[in-house]
């Protein structure tokens, strides 16, 4: 069976771990090939090891002009433009407000929203008619969790830029949107309790009406729709993923 991507080109920040890694698999496994970007050598060579010609791997900073700039070489090398793209790179720094410092919202910012405006901006040379955007957003841009504060501001500057952009890019035929994961059993969520991260998950699942964290692959699955024809009918729309987390 051809799958839903077949003979399209996408790319993906962030493509090395979590819903990141989950996204790229996805593509791939719908027939797309997949440049990713990622900041660890190793990772990125871990992902070519297991999907072989199926990716594309660049090392880059997505809050780097210069690696972006770079990224987007090795796009223009492939000479098949963008068919989707998924801005996914992002960071958090947690703390209280008497424990963020100056460097912990510098870094937030510069990732998640510096790093996605540049990847957007970045990508448009590139990309095919009908073409799909999907920014990673996050539940906590709703600002109910403590110690969320610079993350999930950070989050909530990506809803306002993606909205606006859908206004500026549908003359083009180009749509964009926002995936809202809640919480999901990454890396980057148990890095949040190194010292135990079991406990960490367990305490977060149990206040899920599902009784469960997402699990990467259901972000994925949300991402493909995204990025396929099925949604040619949204731009500008925030798509939950959240398993009920923000129903209470």
């Amino acid at each position: 069976m051809t799958g839903v991507l077949e003979g399209k080109t996408a790319l993906v920040t962030g493509g090395t771990s979590g819903i990141g890694l989950a996204v790229v698999r996805t593509l791939v496994g719908e027939g797309a090939h997949v440049v990713l970007s990622g900041r660890r050598q190793s990772a990125l060579d871990a992902v070519v090891a297991e999907l072989g010609d199926g990716v594309t791997a660049v090392r880059a900073d997505a809050s780097d002009p210069a690696g972006v700039a770079t990224l987007f070489e090795a796009v223009a090398a492939r000479g098949s433009g963008l068919d989707a793209v998924h801005a996914n790179a992002g960071v958090g720094e947690f703390g209280a407000l008497t424990e963020v410092t100056p460097e912990d919202i510098d870094r937030t910012f510069g990732t998640n929203v510096r790093g996605t405006a540049l990847t957007v901006r970045g990508a448009l040379p590139h990309l095919n008619q009908g073409a799909a955007i999907v920014v990673t957003g996050s539940t906590s841009a709703r600002g109910t969790e403590q110690g969320f504060g610079v993350y999930g501001a950070s989050k909530a500057a990506l809803t306002v830029m993606t909205r606006t952009w859908a206004l500026e890019l549908a003359p083009r035929g180009v749509r964009i949107n926002t995936v809202v994961p809640g919480p999901t059993e990454t890396p980057g969520l148990k890095g949040l309790a190194p010292q135990d991260p079991d406990a960490l998950l367990t305490q977060i699942a149990a206040g899920m009406p599902l009784g469960r964290l997402l699990r990467p692959e259901e972000v994925a699955a949300a991402v493909l729709f995204l990025v396929s024809p099925a949604s040619s009918g949204m731009t500008g729309s925030e798509l939950l993923v959240d398993g009920g987390s923000t129903l209470g």
